[in-house]
């Protein structure tokens, strides 16, 4: 480990000796405000090379990312704020000097883990083809309104609403003067009644041939 963190500051400095030499090429207005930014990306507690870590500009919407070993090479200005990140490890971020006297900046920058705490995930086994059947059988969804409308128009529904709501003027109306008609038909003597009828009782006999009043166990 010792071994390539020397290795990886020589290079870092091999680097910066032959940038050296290209930023004192005359007829180089950006000589004084451009800075060629090297540097290697490490883990704080091993000191390895972080691979394909960001390296962003802020501000500037331009960025680089590191090589596998960990290192990088950007053009950056005097007085950018860079910006180090890569995925397990927390950002970091430098800000070049105003004041650089030359126009190469190198940097060794650790990055320190970050541990991600994930919701915990349950695992069930795939449910056999008894369980499958058993549970859509038994699964129950509920009515939409289609089905709705039908239970309502069911017989026996209808008959309960009717027995639950009062009735209207209308209704009220027709009823007493089914009542006064009645009255009417049979007005000046008694009132007709269902235990004279021959009709009714040959009903009755029927039914009792039939067995209807007898108890059901």
């Amino acid at each position: 480990m010792y071994k390539r963190f020397v290795f990886m500051v020589f290079l870092v400095c091999g680097l910066l000796v032959h940038q050296q030499g290209l930023a004192q090429q005359p007829n180089n207005p950006y000589r004084d405000s451009i800075v060629q930014l090297y540097g290697v990306i490490m883990t704080a507690d091993s000191l390895r090379g972080v691979p394909s870590a960001s390296v962003i500009v802020e501000g500037r919407g331009r960025g680089t990312i590191t090589s596998p070993d960990g290192v990088f090479s950007i053009a950056v200005m005097k007085g950018d704020r860079i910006t180090f990140s890569s995925i397990g490890f927390k950002n970091s971020s430098i800000q070049i000097p105003f004041n650089l006297p030359e126009n190469q900046y190198s940097v060794i920058q650790l990055l320190i883990s970050d541990t991600a705490y994930l919701p915990a995930t349950v695992l069930k086994p795939r449910p056999t083809r008894e369980q499958f059947e058993r549970d859509f059988l038994n699964n129950r969804f509920p009515d939409d309104n289609y089905e709705i409308a039908r239970k309502n128009f069911e017989e026996a529904q209808r008959r309960i609403v009717l027995q639950s709501l009062p009735a209207d003027g209308r209704e009220a109306v027709n009823y007493q003067l089914r009542q006064q008609s009645n009255k009417y038909y049979s007005a000046g003597q008694i009132p007709p009644m269902n235990i004279m009828n021959p009709a009714a009782w040959m009903d009755f006999i029927q039914a009792w041939k039939r067995g209807d009043f007898k108890r059901k166990k």
